[in-house]
This record gives structure tokens, C-alpha cells and sequence, in this order.
């Protein structure tokens, strides 16, 4: 979950980078308000893509998990049954 969390500063702190590069930068307003506008657009899209491959590790791992606490239970379960059958 840190990689993740540094991947979306990261991400961040290139688009607010960028964004200050270009307000600094000797252009026309026009054109300025266009550049930040794609930069912005760009770094969304960064963003959007980490969170979505975040957010389908987190749900893969969730299910790992789910499925072999399922197996775990189902074997705890027939060897309870096991125990008392042959008591």
C-alpha cells in the first residue's frame, strides 16, 4: 500500500510541477490556459489509471484471501466432523 501511496504523489507532485512549469513559462495567456488544461487532463488520467490498478490489486488480494480462509474453514470443519465420528 506505500508503493501505491508514493505512485499517487508521485503522480501529483509531477502535475503540480508541470503546472507551475508552464505558468512560468513566457507564453500567451491562450496558450497557457490550453497547457494547463492538458497537463491537468493527463495527470487526471495518471491518477485515474493508478487508482483503478490499486484498486484491482486490493480487490484480487481481497479475494485470495476470502478463498483460502473458505478452504481453511472447510477442512477445519471436516476434521471437527472427523474427530467426533471417530470418538
Amino acid at each position: 500500500m506505500k508503493t501505491n501511496n508514493g505512485l499517487i504523489g508521485l503522480a501529483t507532485g509531477l502535475a503540480v510541477g508541470a503546472a507551475l512549469g508552464i505558468l512560468f513559462a513566457p507564453d500567451k495567456g491562450k496558450k497557457t490556459r490550453k497547457k494547463i488544461a492538458s497537463k491537468t487532463k493527463e495527470a487526471k488520467d495518471k491518477l485515474k489509471d493508478n487508482l483503478d490498478d490499486f484498486i484491482d490489486t486490493v480487490s484480487e488480494q481481497y479475494n485470495s484471501i476470502k478463498d483460502e480462509s473458505e478452504d481453511v474453514l472447510k477442512n477445519g470443519e471436516k476434521k471437527v466432523k472427523e474427530t467426533i465420528e471417530n470418538a
